[in-house]
């Protein structure tokens, strides 16, 4: 498993370096050290914790869906033309952008501000990993 500096750390939680060494002083969070004698974290152990921490907004809409990646949001801006449209949202740290046609927009009543949820399906989800490692 890779293993994953403080800084790094961090930054993929969204949290500052101080309270990821609070949290691994108090023994929230599993740390080890490294051969130069720096503090790091198993990716593995990294990974189930963010799972574990991450408090997601309530998903207020009703009914199933076969999708499972729901993020909740606020529309932060929206291009309209004569037949589509652009929206974006900022749902938590994470920006997600949609095209949909301009009746859609019209028909959700998307402005800025709004609350919407972001309902992505897992079949369209493309994952990379980074050219160098952290």
């Amino acid at each position: 498993m890779p293993k994953i500096r403080i800084r790094d750390a961090a930054a993929y939680l969204g949290v500052s370096d101080d309270t990821v060494r609070r949290w691994i002083d108090t023994g929230t969070l599993a740390a080890e050290t490294d051969e130069h004698r720096r503090k790091v974290i198993d990716g593995y152990v990294l990974a189930r914790f963010a799972r574990e921490q991450a408090t997601p907004m309530p998903d207020w809409s009703t009914g199933e869906s076969s999708a499972r990646n729901r993020f909740v949001g606020l529309v932060t801006n929206v291009v309209v033309d004569k037949v589509m449209a652009q929206v974006e949202l900022q749902c938590g740290p994470f920006r997600v952008v949609s095209l949909m046609s301009s009746e859609a927009v019209a028909d959700l009543g998307l402005e800025p501000g709004s609350v919407a949820v972001a309902v992505i399906k897992s079949t369209n989800v493309i994952v990379e990993t980074p050219k160098e490692h952290p």
